[in-house]
């Protein structure tokens, strides 16, 4: 297997595809998955030139189930070793639902020509749980429902998410895929269940809303109105509102998985998002050379 080692002997697994001399795109998966949750949009992105890269958190995975460390500025500090030891720069990172929350605190904190873009997708931020300053949030007895369900039978509630909310499969008409339900089981199975009962935590409680307004570079946000896990109205207006350069893309009927059940919308505009400047740069240069 492909691993760093972190300053805390954490080992991070990471898959690493594609030109060394590539753009970079990192991926950051949801809870409680893995890099695998992101096998269509790495196989996508390899195909259209860039290189991509993707890790399993710690505690998630083939990633070390480690005993302490399971909260956001761990999991961001771990990007930013990982960052540093597959020395990315000018990298688009990428973040669903957990991974959004990853992605915001590590692209507030990072060093300077490492990151270009950042996209959330169904991200947790601003903040997911409800509070008196976050009155549309969900209620705590919804998290504390998913740790009972981890700590007593996290087996069930590990085939009951995905058959359900996660990818919309209880609306009336959807399209099942036993294959997508049976995928999240296999992923959420191989990490640690502490690290997983203690991410509820760091998903639901952590407030992004600094980091949000400390990042500079452009950022698309994109969520679905059907979300199921993490409900748009309290996420993704209110985190474009707080980003200096955010850009909304709202989808109406997607589900909370929507990477994975509807890659050909996805795919196409992350490609968009990321190739928009470079659009951009060629017009310019090429009104540039017929004003001359």
């Amino acid at each position: 297997m492909t691993t760093i080692t972190t300053r805390d002997g954490t080992q991070l697994f990471y898959k690493d595809w594609g030109s060394r001399s590539a753009q970079p795109i990192m991926f950051h998966h949801g809870w409680p998955l893995s890099a695998d949750d992101w096998d269509n949009q790495m196989l996508f992105f390899v195909e259209h030139g860039y290189r991509v890269v993707a890790h399993d958190r710690r505690g998630h995975g083939r990633s070390s189930q480690t005993s302490e460390g399971n909260e956001m500025d761990t999991y961001a500090a771990d990007v930013a070793e990982l960052v540093a030891a597959l020395d990315l720069r000018n990298a688009v990172h990428i973040g669903h639902s957990t991974g959004g929350g990853e992605v915001a605190r590590y692209v507030a904190r990072a060093e300077p020509g490492r990151v270009a873009k950042a996209v959330l997708i169904d991200a947790v931020p601003p903040i997911m749980l409800k509070t008196d300053a976050n009155p549309g949030g969900t209620p705590m007895e919804a998290f504390d429902g998913y740790r009972a369900a981890v700590a007593s039978n996290r087996a069930q509630a590990y085939i009951d998410v995905p058959a359900g909310p996660f990818y919309g499969f209880n609306r009336p008409g959807a399209k099942v895929s036993q294959g997508i339900i049976d995928n999240w089981w296999r992923q959420g199975m191989m990490g640690s269940a502490k690290a997983q009962y203690e991410c509820i935590k760091a998903f639901s409680e952590t407030d992004f809303t600094e980091d949000l307004r400390a990042i500079a570079v452009p950022v698309l946000v994109m969520h679905s109105e059907d979300d199921q896990i993490v409900p748009y109205a309290d996420s993704a207006p209110l985190t474009v509102s707080l980003l200096r350069n955010g850009t909304l893309k709202t989808y109406a009927d997607l589900p909370h998985g929507l990477c994975a059940t509807h890659p050909d919308i996805v795919n196409p505009d992350l490609l968009s998002f990321i190739r928009e400047d470079d659009a951009q740069s060629r017009d310019e240069t090429m009104t540039m050379h017929i004003m001359a």
